[in-house]
Protein backbone atom coordinates (compact mmCIF):
# COMPACT_ATOMS: atom_id res chain seq x y z
CA UNK A 1 0.00 0.00 0.00
CA UNK A 2 1.26 3.49 -0.88
CA UNK A 3 2.25 5.68 2.05
CA UNK A 4 -0.01 8.69 2.64
CA UNK A 5 0.49 11.93 4.55
CA UNK A 6 -1.39 12.87 7.69
CA UNK A 7 -2.43 16.04 5.86
CA UNK A 8 -4.21 13.87 3.28
CA UNK A 9 -6.29 12.31 6.05
CA UNK A 10 -7.06 15.68 7.66
CA UNK A 11 -8.25 17.03 4.31
CA UNK A 12 -11.03 14.43 4.24
CA UNK A 13 -9.90 12.90 0.97
CA UNK A 14 -9.28 9.51 2.62
CA UNK A 15 -12.52 9.25 4.60
CA UNK A 16 -13.32 5.60 5.41
CA UNK A 17 -10.34 4.44 3.36
CA UNK A 18 -7.41 2.24 4.27
CA UNK A 19 -4.28 4.29 4.94
CA UNK A 20 -0.58 3.67 5.49
CA UNK A 21 1.14 6.35 7.62
CA UNK A 22 4.70 6.86 8.80
CA UNK A 23 5.70 9.36 11.46
CA UNK A 24 6.78 10.04 15.02
CA UNK A 25 4.92 9.71 18.30
CA UNK A 26 3.83 13.15 19.48
CA UNK A 27 1.81 11.94 22.47
CA UNK A 28 0.69 8.58 23.78
CA UNK A 29 -1.72 7.48 26.51
CA UNK A 30 -4.01 4.59 27.27
CA UNK A 31 -4.63 1.39 29.16
CA UNK A 32 -3.67 -2.25 28.94
CA UNK A 33 -6.19 -2.78 26.15
CA UNK A 34 -6.12 0.44 24.09
CA UNK A 35 -3.58 3.16 23.24
CA UNK A 36 -4.30 6.61 21.84
CA UNK A 37 -1.21 7.59 19.90
CA UNK A 38 -0.96 11.06 18.35
CA UNK A 39 1.23 10.59 15.30
CA UNK A 40 3.20 13.47 13.78
CA UNK A 41 4.62 13.93 10.31
CA UNK A 42 5.61 17.07 8.41
CA UNK A 43 1.99 17.76 7.43
CA UNK A 44 0.29 17.62 10.84
CA UNK A 45 -0.76 15.45 13.79
CA UNK A 46 -3.44 12.79 13.99
CA UNK A 47 -4.79 10.44 16.67
CA UNK A 48 -4.34 6.73 16.00
CA UNK A 49 -6.33 4.25 18.07
CA UNK A 50 -4.36 1.05 18.73
CA UNK A 51 -6.34 -1.83 20.25
CA UNK A 52 -4.70 -4.97 21.59
CA UNK A 53 -7.34 -7.26 20.09
CA UNK A 54 -6.81 -5.69 16.64
CA UNK A 55 -3.01 -5.59 16.34
CA UNK A 56 -2.01 -8.50 18.60
CA UNK A 57 -0.13 -8.66 21.88
CA UNK A 58 3.41 -8.25 20.56
CA UNK A 59 2.64 -5.21 18.38
CA UNK A 60 0.50 -3.62 21.09
CA UNK A 61 3.22 -3.97 23.74
CA UNK A 62 5.79 -2.52 21.36
CA UNK A 63 3.62 0.55 20.72
CA UNK A 64 2.58 0.90 24.37
CA UNK A 65 6.22 1.03 25.52
CA UNK A 66 7.37 3.41 22.76
CA UNK A 67 8.33 6.86 24.03
CA UNK A 68 7.68 10.27 22.51
CA UNK A 69 9.57 10.78 19.20
CA UNK A 70 9.83 7.07 18.52
CA UNK A 71 9.18 6.56 14.81
CA UNK A 72 6.16 4.49 13.90
CA UNK A 73 4.58 2.89 10.86
CA UNK A 74 0.85 2.13 10.98
CA UNK A 75 -1.94 0.87 8.76
CA UNK A 76 -5.61 1.35 9.42
CA UNK A 77 -8.86 3.06 8.44
CA UNK A 78 -9.50 6.83 8.50
CA UNK A 79 -12.68 7.45 10.53
CA UNK A 80 -14.47 10.79 11.08
CA UNK A 81 -14.60 11.95 14.71
CA UNK A 82 -15.86 14.93 16.69
CA UNK A 83 -12.53 15.16 18.48
CA UNK A 84 -9.64 17.57 17.92
CA UNK A 85 -8.46 16.60 14.46
CA UNK A 86 -11.75 15.68 12.77
CA UNK A 87 -10.43 12.22 11.86
CA UNK A 88 -8.69 9.37 13.61
CA UNK A 89 -7.14 6.12 12.47
CA UNK A 90 -8.48 2.77 13.65
CA UNK A 91 -5.20 0.87 13.53
CA UNK A 92 -4.95 -2.65 12.14
CA UNK A 93 -1.14 -2.90 11.99
CA UNK A 94 1.55 -1.02 13.93
CA UNK A 95 5.33 -1.25 13.97
CA UNK A 96 7.93 0.77 15.87
CA UNK A 97 10.72 1.61 13.43
CA UNK A 98 13.11 3.70 15.56
CA UNK A 99 12.58 3.41 19.32
CA UNK A 100 13.75 5.97 21.89
CA UNK A 101 15.95 4.67 24.70
CA UNK A 102 14.00 4.94 28.01
CA UNK A 103 17.22 5.94 29.79
CA UNK A 104 17.54 9.00 27.50
CA UNK A 105 14.03 10.34 26.72
CA UNK A 106 13.36 13.20 24.32
CA UNK A 107 14.43 16.37 26.16
CA UNK A 108 12.05 18.89 24.55
CA UNK A 109 9.22 18.47 27.02
CA UNK A 110 5.98 20.43 27.43
CA UNK A 111 7.43 22.10 30.53
CA UNK A 112 10.48 23.25 28.54
CA UNK A 113 8.18 24.73 25.91
CA UNK A 114 6.02 26.43 28.55
CA UNK A 115 9.14 27.98 30.07
CA UNK A 116 10.09 29.36 26.64
CA UNK A 117 6.54 30.77 26.25
CA UNK A 118 6.72 31.19 22.48
CA UNK A 119 10.32 32.40 22.54
CA UNK A 120 13.59 30.55 23.01
CA UNK A 121 15.64 29.65 26.06
CA UNK A 122 19.32 28.73 26.06
CA UNK A 123 18.22 25.13 26.65
CA UNK A 124 16.17 25.15 23.44
CA UNK A 125 19.03 26.78 21.54
CA UNK A 126 21.46 24.16 22.85
CA UNK A 127 19.06 21.47 21.63
CA UNK A 128 18.19 23.17 18.36
CA UNK A 129 18.71 19.95 16.40
CA UNK A 130 15.77 18.49 18.33
CA UNK A 131 13.75 21.69 18.76
CA UNK A 132 13.34 21.76 14.96
CA UNK A 133 10.75 18.98 15.39
CA UNK A 134 8.34 21.12 17.42
CA UNK A 135 5.18 22.49 15.87
CA UNK A 136 6.23 26.14 16.16
CA UNK A 137 9.61 25.57 14.54
CA UNK A 138 8.12 23.40 11.79
CA UNK A 139 5.66 26.20 11.05
CA UNK A 140 8.44 28.79 10.88
CA UNK A 141 10.44 26.63 8.49
CA UNK A 142 7.44 26.20 6.19
CA UNK A 143 6.90 29.96 6.13
CA UNK A 144 10.61 30.41 5.44
CA UNK A 145 10.44 28.00 2.51
CA UNK A 146 7.55 29.92 0.97
CA UNK A 147 9.44 33.21 1.38
CA UNK A 148 12.45 31.78 -0.46
CA UNK A 149 10.19 30.41 -3.19
CA UNK A 150 8.44 33.78 -3.55
CA UNK A 151 11.77 35.58 -4.01
CA UNK A 152 12.86 33.17 -6.72
CA UNK A 153 9.53 33.36 -8.55
CA UNK A 154 9.44 37.16 -8.38
CA UNK A 155 12.80 37.60 -10.05
CA UNK A 156 12.50 34.75 -12.52
CA UNK A 157 9.08 35.93 -13.68
CA UNK A 158 10.71 39.28 -14.49
CA UNK A 159 13.55 37.74 -16.52
CA UNK A 160 16.26 38.18 -13.90
CA UNK A 161 19.18 35.74 -14.05
CA UNK A 162 20.32 33.99 -10.87
CA UNK A 163 24.02 34.63 -10.35
CA UNK A 164 26.47 33.57 -7.63
CA UNK A 165 29.46 35.41 -6.18
CA UNK A 166 32.40 34.23 -4.01
CA UNK A 167 32.17 34.04 -0.22
CA UNK A 168 35.92 34.71 0.20
CA UNK A 169 36.64 38.35 -0.64
CA UNK A 170 39.46 40.85 -0.29
CA UNK A 171 37.54 43.95 0.82
CA UNK A 172 34.55 45.34 2.68
CA UNK A 173 31.15 46.38 1.41
CA UNK A 174 29.50 47.53 4.63
CA UNK A 175 32.52 48.55 6.72
CA UNK A 176 35.76 47.02 7.94
CA UNK A 177 34.65 46.74 11.56
CA UNK A 178 32.15 44.01 10.73
CA UNK A 179 34.41 41.85 8.56
CA UNK A 180 35.19 38.26 9.51
CA UNK A 181 38.88 37.83 8.78
CA UNK A 182 40.00 34.32 7.80
CA UNK A 183 43.49 32.95 7.02
CA UNK A 184 43.83 32.18 3.35
CA UNK A 185 47.06 30.39 2.38
CA UNK A 186 49.33 32.93 4.00
CA UNK A 187 47.16 35.91 3.08
CA UNK A 188 44.19 37.67 4.65
CA UNK A 189 40.73 37.14 3.26
CA UNK A 190 37.28 37.94 4.55
CA UNK A 191 33.85 36.36 4.52
CA UNK A 192 31.57 38.33 2.24
CA UNK A 193 29.22 40.95 3.64
CA UNK A 194 27.32 41.20 0.38
CA UNK A 195 27.24 39.92 -3.18
CA UNK A 196 27.01 43.49 -4.51
CA UNK A 197 30.50 44.29 -5.79
CA UNK A 198 30.71 41.04 -7.74
CA UNK A 199 27.16 41.50 -9.00
CA UNK A 200 28.15 44.84 -10.46
CA UNK A 201 30.92 43.06 -12.36
CA UNK A 202 28.31 40.86 -14.05
CA UNK A 203 25.79 43.65 -14.55
CA UNK A 204 27.07 44.62 -18.05
CA UNK A 205 26.77 40.96 -19.08
CA UNK A 206 23.39 40.01 -17.58
CA UNK A 207 21.76 43.43 -16.92
CA UNK A 208 19.12 41.93 -14.57
CA UNK A 209 20.51 39.56 -11.94
CA UNK A 210 19.75 38.33 -8.44
CA UNK A 211 20.90 35.91 -5.78
CA UNK A 212 19.86 34.36 -2.49
CA UNK A 213 22.98 33.55 -0.50
CA UNK A 214 24.45 33.80 2.99
CA UNK A 215 26.24 36.97 4.06
CA UNK A 216 28.43 37.45 7.12
CA UNK A 217 28.70 40.40 9.49
CA UNK A 218 30.96 40.36 12.56
CA UNK A 219 28.46 42.42 14.52
CA UNK A 220 28.47 42.13 18.29
CA UNK A 221 24.90 43.42 18.41
CA UNK A 222 22.78 41.23 20.64
CA UNK A 223 19.37 42.31 19.42
CA UNK A 224 16.34 40.45 18.15
CA UNK A 225 17.25 41.58 14.60
CA UNK A 226 20.90 40.56 14.16
CA UNK A 227 22.69 37.40 13.10
CA UNK A 228 26.35 36.99 12.16
CA UNK A 229 25.35 34.68 9.29
CA UNK A 230 22.15 35.63 7.52
CA UNK A 231 20.45 34.99 4.19
CA UNK A 232 20.56 37.84 1.74
CA UNK A 233 18.34 38.28 -1.33
CA UNK A 234 20.10 40.79 -3.58
CA UNK A 235 19.46 42.21 -7.03
CA UNK A 236 21.31 44.42 -9.50
CA UNK A 237 19.82 46.03 -12.57
CA UNK A 238 21.33 48.06 -15.42
CA UNK A 239 19.96 51.36 -16.71
CA UNK A 240 18.12 51.97 -13.42
CA UNK A 241 17.92 54.83 -10.96
CA UNK A 242 17.04 54.87 -7.27
CA UNK A 243 13.29 55.06 -7.94
CA UNK A 244 13.43 52.06 -10.28
CA UNK A 245 15.22 50.02 -7.64
CA UNK A 246 12.67 51.02 -4.97
CA UNK A 247 9.84 49.99 -7.29
CA UNK A 248 11.36 46.51 -7.53
CA UNK A 249 11.89 46.26 -3.77
CA UNK A 250 8.34 47.30 -2.99
CA UNK A 251 6.92 44.86 -5.53
CA UNK A 252 9.05 42.03 -4.13
CA UNK A 253 7.89 42.55 -0.55
CA UNK A 254 4.26 42.72 -1.64
CA UNK A 255 4.76 39.53 -3.67
CA UNK A 256 6.21 37.73 -0.62
CA UNK A 257 3.22 38.77 1.49
CA UNK A 258 0.76 37.62 -1.18
CA UNK A 259 2.54 34.29 -1.50
CA UNK A 260 2.24 33.64 2.24
CA UNK A 261 -1.46 34.48 2.13
CA UNK A 262 -1.88 31.92 -0.64
CA UNK A 263 0.45 29.16 0.61
CA UNK A 264 0.62 29.56 4.41
CA UNK A 265 -2.54 31.16 5.83
CA UNK A 266 -3.05 28.37 8.38
CA UNK A 267 0.56 28.59 9.53
CA UNK A 268 0.35 32.37 9.93
CA UNK A 269 -2.85 32.10 11.95
CA UNK A 270 -1.35 29.39 14.16
CA UNK A 271 1.35 31.91 15.09
CA UNK A 272 -1.28 34.48 16.00
CA UNK A 273 -0.87 36.56 12.83
CA UNK A 274 -3.91 38.54 11.62
CA UNK A 275 -4.26 37.76 7.91
CA UNK A 276 -5.85 41.16 7.28
CA UNK A 277 -2.63 42.79 8.45
CA UNK A 278 -0.61 40.67 6.02
CA UNK A 279 -3.12 41.55 3.30
CA UNK A 280 -2.51 45.23 3.99
CA UNK A 281 1.22 44.66 3.50
CA UNK A 282 0.44 42.86 0.24
CA UNK A 283 -1.93 45.41 -1.28
CA UNK A 284 -0.82 48.86 -0.09
CA UNK A 285 1.57 51.37 -1.62
CA UNK A 286 4.64 52.06 0.51
CA UNK A 287 5.27 55.72 1.42
CA UNK A 288 8.63 57.35 0.66
CA UNK A 289 10.17 60.02 2.88
CA UNK A 290 13.58 61.66 2.77
CA UNK A 291 16.20 61.39 5.49
CA UNK A 292 15.75 65.07 6.45
CA UNK A 293 12.03 64.53 7.04
CA UNK A 294 12.82 61.49 9.19
CA UNK A 295 15.21 63.57 11.30
CA UNK A 296 12.53 66.21 11.82
CA UNK A 297 10.01 63.55 12.81
CA UNK A 298 12.44 62.14 15.35
CA UNK A 299 13.26 65.53 16.81
CA UNK A 300 9.54 66.28 17.15
CA UNK A 301 9.28 63.16 19.29
CA UNK A 302 12.10 64.29 21.56
CA UNK A 303 14.81 62.10 20.04
CA UNK A 304 18.33 63.55 20.12
CA UNK A 305 19.89 63.17 16.68
CA UNK A 306 22.46 65.07 14.67
CA UNK A 307 22.13 65.53 10.92
CA UNK A 308 24.45 63.06 9.20
CA UNK A 309 24.04 60.25 11.70
CA UNK A 310 22.93 56.90 10.37
CA UNK A 311 19.65 55.77 11.89
CA UNK A 312 20.10 52.86 14.28
CA UNK A 313 17.37 50.44 15.28
CA UNK A 314 16.13 52.52 18.21
CA UNK A 315 15.36 55.39 15.83
CA UNK A 316 13.94 53.12 13.11
CA UNK A 317 11.55 51.66 15.68
CA UNK A 318 10.24 55.11 16.55
CA UNK A 319 9.79 56.01 12.88
CA UNK A 320 7.90 52.83 12.05
CA UNK A 321 5.32 53.63 14.73
CA UNK A 322 3.91 56.29 12.36
CA UNK A 323 3.20 53.76 9.59
CA UNK A 324 1.06 50.63 9.32
CA UNK A 325 2.84 49.45 6.15
CA UNK A 326 6.54 49.44 5.20
CA UNK A 327 7.98 52.82 4.20
CA UNK A 328 11.13 53.98 2.44
CA UNK A 329 13.75 56.37 3.78
CA UNK A 330 15.69 57.99 0.92
CA UNK A 331 18.51 60.46 0.33
CA UNK A 332 20.81 59.84 3.26
CA UNK A 333 23.72 62.26 3.76
CA UNK A 334 26.85 61.30 1.86
CA UNK A 335 28.83 61.18 5.12
CA UNK A 336 26.62 58.34 6.39
CA UNK A 337 27.04 55.97 3.43
CA UNK A 338 29.90 54.10 1.67
CA UNK A 339 31.60 55.23 -1.54
CA UNK A 340 29.53 53.09 -3.88
CA UNK A 341 26.34 55.12 -3.28
CA UNK A 342 25.95 57.68 -6.05
CA UNK A 343 25.83 61.33 -5.03
CA UNK A 344 22.63 63.19 -5.80
CA UNK A 345 23.48 65.43 -8.80
CA UNK A 346 20.99 68.01 -7.46
CA UNK A 347 22.69 68.21 -4.05
CA UNK A 348 25.96 66.41 -3.54
CA UNK A 349 25.61 66.40 0.24
CA UNK A 350 23.19 63.48 -0.27
CA UNK A 351 23.33 60.10 -1.96
CA UNK A 352 20.69 58.29 -4.03
CA UNK A 353 19.94 55.46 -1.66
CA UNK A 354 17.09 54.00 0.35
CA UNK A 355 16.16 51.77 3.24
CA UNK A 356 12.80 50.02 3.51
CA UNK A 357 11.57 49.89 7.11
CA UNK A 358 8.99 47.32 8.18
CA UNK A 359 6.28 48.43 10.62
CA UNK A 360 5.53 47.01 14.07
CA UNK A 361 9.05 47.84 15.22
CA UNK A 362 10.89 45.46 12.89
CA UNK A 363 12.90 48.16 11.14
CA UNK A 364 15.12 47.86 8.08
CA UNK A 365 14.45 44.93 5.74
CA UNK A 366 15.94 46.38 2.53
CA UNK A 367 18.94 48.58 1.85
CA UNK A 368 19.78 49.73 -1.65
CA UNK A 369 20.18 52.52 -4.11
CA UNK A 370 21.82 53.82 -7.24
CA UNK A 371 25.54 53.05 -7.67
CA UNK A 372 28.41 55.44 -8.32
CA UNK A 373 28.86 54.40 -11.93
CA UNK A 374 31.49 56.62 -13.55
CA UNK A 375 35.24 56.06 -13.13
CA UNK A 376 36.02 59.63 -12.10
CA UNK A 377 33.28 59.68 -9.45
CA UNK A 378 34.19 56.31 -7.93
CA UNK A 379 37.88 57.25 -7.68
CA UNK A 380 37.03 60.53 -5.99
CA UNK A 381 34.66 58.85 -3.51
CA UNK A 382 37.23 56.16 -2.65
CA UNK A 383 40.00 58.71 -2.18
CA UNK A 384 37.80 61.08 -0.17
CA UNK A 385 37.04 58.25 2.25
CA UNK A 386 40.70 57.29 2.52
CA UNK A 387 39.91 53.78 1.32
CA UNK A 388 42.79 51.91 -0.39
CA UNK A 389 42.18 51.37 -4.09
CA UNK A 390 43.93 48.00 -4.49
CA UNK A 391 41.20 45.69 -3.11
CA UNK A 392 38.65 47.42 -5.34
CA UNK A 393 40.67 47.63 -8.55
CA UNK A 394 38.38 45.16 -10.31
CA UNK A 395 35.38 47.19 -9.17
CA UNK A 396 36.88 50.39 -10.54
CA UNK A 397 37.71 48.59 -13.79
CA UNK A 398 34.00 47.96 -14.43
CA UNK A 399 33.53 51.72 -14.84
CA UNK A 400 36.38 52.03 -17.33
CA UNK A 401 34.64 49.93 -19.97
CA UNK A 402 31.20 51.28 -20.73
CA UNK A 403 29.89 52.23 -17.32
CA UNK A 404 26.13 52.83 -17.15
CA UNK A 405 23.64 53.97 -14.51
CA UNK A 406 22.61 51.00 -12.41
CA UNK A 407 21.46 50.08 -8.93
CA UNK A 408 20.35 47.32 -6.64
CA UNK A 409 19.30 46.31 -3.17
CA UNK A 410 19.78 43.67 -0.51
CA UNK A 411 16.86 42.19 1.43
CA UNK A 412 17.40 40.40 4.74
CA UNK A 413 15.39 37.23 4.24
CA UNK A 414 15.46 36.20 7.90
CA UNK A 415 14.22 39.64 8.96
CA UNK A 416 11.37 39.48 6.46
CA UNK A 417 10.41 36.04 7.78
CA UNK A 418 10.48 37.34 11.36
CA UNK A 419 8.35 40.37 10.48
CA UNK A 420 5.68 38.56 8.45
CA UNK A 421 5.48 35.69 10.96
CA UNK A 422 5.33 38.10 13.90
CA UNK A 423 8.32 36.43 15.56
CA UNK A 424 9.79 37.88 18.73
CA UNK A 425 13.35 37.14 17.62
CA UNK A 426 15.08 36.60 14.29
CA UNK A 427 16.53 33.33 15.67
CA UNK A 428 13.06 31.79 15.48
CA UNK A 429 13.07 31.93 11.69
CA UNK A 430 16.34 30.17 10.84
CA UNK A 431 17.19 26.51 11.50
CA UNK A 432 20.56 27.02 13.19
CA UNK A 433 21.09 30.66 14.19
CA UNK A 434 24.56 32.16 14.46
CA UNK A 435 25.24 35.25 16.56
CA UNK A 436 28.11 36.66 18.58
CA UNK A 437 27.57 34.08 21.32
CA UNK A 438 26.60 30.94 19.44
CA UNK A 439 28.21 28.75 16.80
CA UNK A 440 26.72 25.41 17.92
CA UNK A 441 24.95 23.12 17.35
Amino acid sequence: MKTQWIGDVLSGSLNQKEVHLKGWIHRSRGSNAIRFVVLRDSTGTLQCVVKRDKVGDASFEEVASALIESSLEIKGTAIPTDREHGYEIQVTEAKVVGPVDPSNPFPITESAMEEADGGETEFLLDNRHLYLRTGRMTTMLKIRSSVFGAIHSFFRDRDFIEYQAPNFVAGAVEGGSTLFEVPYFGRKAYLTQSWQLYAEAAMPALERLYTIAPSFRAEKSRTRRHLTEFWHAEMEIAWADNNDVMDHGEALVRHIARTLLTERPAELESLGRDLEVIRRFADSDYPRIRYDEAVERLKSKGVEIEWGQDLDYSKEKILTADFDVPHFLTHYPKVAKPFYHRQDPDNQDYVLCHDLLAPEGYGEIIGGGERTWSESEILKRIDDEGTPRDPYEFYIDIRRYGGVPHGGFGLGVDRVCAWLAGADHIRETIPFPRDSRRVTP
